[in-house]
């Protein structure tokens, strides 16, 4: 499946990219998801540890759920020292 991962702030200078498209399993979780990506660079899997989670604009507090063909992630660090 394909999905589209947006990086904002410091997530997007840990990733190298604004925005990638990244191919994954059916069924994969939102937890796979992180951990595959924080498998790539031990800043990314830093900044990673610190972010929320949109999938298709809506917040995910779940990392447990499942991510769909077509999906948006949109990873958000912490803003303002929050």
């Amino acid at each position: 499946m394909t999905i589209t991962v947006r990086y904002f702030a410091a997530a997007g200078r840990a990733a190298g990219t604004p925005e990638e498209t990244c191919t994954i399993e059916p069924g994969s979780t939102l937890a796979q998801l992180i951990a595959n990506l924080s498998d790539r660079n031990a800043e990314l899997a830093r900044v990673l540890g610190k972010c929320q989670f949109l999938i298709n604009e809506m917040a995910a507090t779940d990392t447990s759920i499942e991510i769909s063909e077509g999906t948006t992630v949109d990873v958000l660090p912490p803003f303002a020292g929050g």
